[in-house]
């Protein structure tokens, strides 16, 4: 009685699961002076989800290999939790026997462990020293242990749960300090998963997004796969950019259904999906909670344990979510700043325009009337006024540049990328860092509303590999862009290269098309383009030298 005291007390001062765990099955052997213990944890299914032991060695547990998993004897406690008592383990009908490398056991003892009346798990023991049976005053004092162990399992239980949402509360705290500060979204999501990580003792911790823009509604964003975007913990670096299809994967489950699945092995479970290449080698129990924002969700937040490890309980699953709210916090937020950053630049490049419109056009307009009629005034002077004639030509040019650069400003298509304008400019600024020079561009006629979506992306290609040649080829120093819109959206592109003989070793009519570049698929590529929209394609030799490559499509 003094030992099951000393027990009792020694429990009740246990604050860690674990701890208390472990300690009640030592206490068990030694009030009964039995060789061998276990404690197995039973979960929902009915089956040991933990199954500690005393009184083996590692190496031996080792040996024997994979964990009870409540068959034969353990599973008769599970199904009937009531004590058990037996003199020789193998004359019991249910008895399913040892695997390799277990050490021999006859007499056995087994009593249910009670938490607040649900059935925690069961103690079991074996070998009672010196070759007795276990008798009653064994099982007394083993029920009486396993009503104190209820209790201490409960305030441990207790303490954990507290500790954990003390933990909690604490990387909530600091997330949503990091989000109100303005943090970076990459930034902020690392942070979830590491605190998440953390506080649900996982492993693993990704963030998985689907390659859409954040945000874009749950049906249209999970149709194919979901990307990790950011890992934290175990083989982070092995996961990152990995992904996973969102129909069959327990993160894509999660995005499309907007709740939580879990996993108690990842490598048996079909509705898994692990990761490829090894990265999954050595984890078991997975989670996996949507990123839900409003009706739908954007994405999932999946964690996973090692093997052998417990399966993710409810209370868990609740707090993962907890974290996976926090993180679809920061996507919406990081996409409502780059929306309004968007609508700012938006709205400037609508003032630029307007400004540009309102003053800089006027004020050219203005001075290139008052050289017009000062031309008249100087008419007996030829080389003034030719000089004059130049400079009213110039002006011209410069006011059809900028009226181009205001349809720029104001072009955008529905994606908020530029417009046609725009992506022939865009060509021009990029083969720049190839050439060292920036080639010219001139647009005439409103090509961003003429033009279909699909010519403008011939018109687009023909010029960057007109570009291209003119460099490659050509060994151009000039390079002149034009592009106009009106019966038909015409592209000549003139460069004062080797020209198109020296280049290609055409006959000069541009007709010879066997060699060079035209069979390297640079003149061929915008022909075959020209007669998908039915349009032409001209190479000319301007009289200066140099190659004028003209490209016509009809407007329907």
């Amino acid at each position: 009685m003094r030992g099951l005291l000393d027990a009792v007390m020694s429990l009740g001062r246990g604050l860690e699961l674990q701890e208390v765990l472990r300690g009640i099955v030592e206490a068990s052997v030694t009030l009964t002076d039995a060789e061998y213990g276990a404690l197995g944890i039973v979960g929902d299914g009915q089956t040991l989800l933990e199954f500690l032991t005393v009184g083996m060695s590692d190496e031996l547990t080792a040996r024997i290999g994979q964990t009870p998993c409540g068959r034969g004897i353990l599973g008769e406690l599970i199904h009937h939790p009531q004590p058990l008592r037996l003199a020789d383990l193998s004359s019991h009908p249910h008895s399913y026997g040892f695997p390799p490398h277990h050490p021999p056991m006859h007499s056995f003892l087994g009593v249910p462990v009670r938490v607040r009346d649900e059935v925690f798990g069961n103690l079991y023991l074996t070998e009672k020293r010196g070759g007795q049976s276990f008798d009653a005053d064994d099982e007394a004092l083993l029920t009486t242990l396993s009503i104190a162990a209820g209790v201490a399992i409960d305030n441990a239980r207790m303490y954990e749960e507290s500790r954990r949402r003390e933990q909690r509360l604490e990387a909530l705290g600091e997330i949503t300090r990091a989000l109100l500060s303005g943090t970076d979204a990459d930034e902020v999501l690392h942070l979830v998963a590491e605190r998440a990580m953390e506080v649900a003792g996982a492993d693993r911790a990704a963030v998985l997004l689907p390659p859409s823009p954040p945000g874009a509604p749950a049906p249209a964003a999970f149709d194919a796969r979901l990307t990790v975007a950011v890992a934290h913990g175990r083989d982070a670096g092995r996961v990152r950019g990995l992904s996973v299809p969102a129909h069959g994967s327990l993160a894509g489950l999660a995005a499309r259904t907007g709740t939580p699945v879990h996993c108690a092995d990842v490598r048996t479970d079909p509705r898994a999906h692990p990761f490829g290449d090894g990265a999954e080698e050595g984890l078991g129990p997975v989670v996996a909670v949507p990123l839900r924002v409003g009706t739908g969700a954007m994405g999932a937040l999946r964690l996973g344990r090692p093997v052998g490890r417990p399966p993710f309980d409810d209370t868990e699953v609740a707090l993962v979510s907890g974290f996976a709210d926090q993180a679809a916090i920061a996507l919406e937020l990081a996409r409502g700043r780059a929306e309004s950053e968007e609508l700012a630049v938006m709205h400037d490049r609508d003032r630029i325009a307007r400004d540009l419109h309102d003053l800089a056009i006027q004020r050219l307009f203005a001075t290139g009337m008052t050289l017009q009629s000062t031309t008249r005034a100087i008419a007996d002077r030829p080389e003034a006024a030719e000089r004059v004639s130049r400079a009213v030509d110039d002006l011209d040019t410069t006011i059809r540049i900028v009226r181009s650069t205001i349809f720029d400003l104001r072009t955008t298509d529905g994606s908020g990328r530029g417009g046609l304008r725009h992506r022939i400019a865009e060509t021009a600024r990029t083969a720049a860092r190839a050439l060292g020079f920036r080639p010219s561009v001139q647009i005439e006629g409103p090509v961003d509303s003429v033009v279909p979506d699909e010519l403008a992306e011939h018109v687009v290609a023909v010029a960057a590999e007109a570009v291209s040649n003119a460099s490659r080829h050509a060994r151009a120093s000039r390079i002149d862009i034009v592009l106009s819109a009106g019966d038909s959206v015409t592209l000549t592109v003139t460069d004062d290269g080797t020209g198109i003989g020296a280049a290609t070793g055409t006959d000069g009519r541009g007709t010879a098309a066997g060699t060079g570049a035209e069979r390297g698929g640079g003149l061929a590529n915008m022909r075959k383009r020209a007669e998908l929209c039915d349009g032409t394609l001209a190479v000319e030799q301007p009289a200066g030298g140099g190659t004028r490559i003209v490209w016509r499509a009809p407007l329907d």
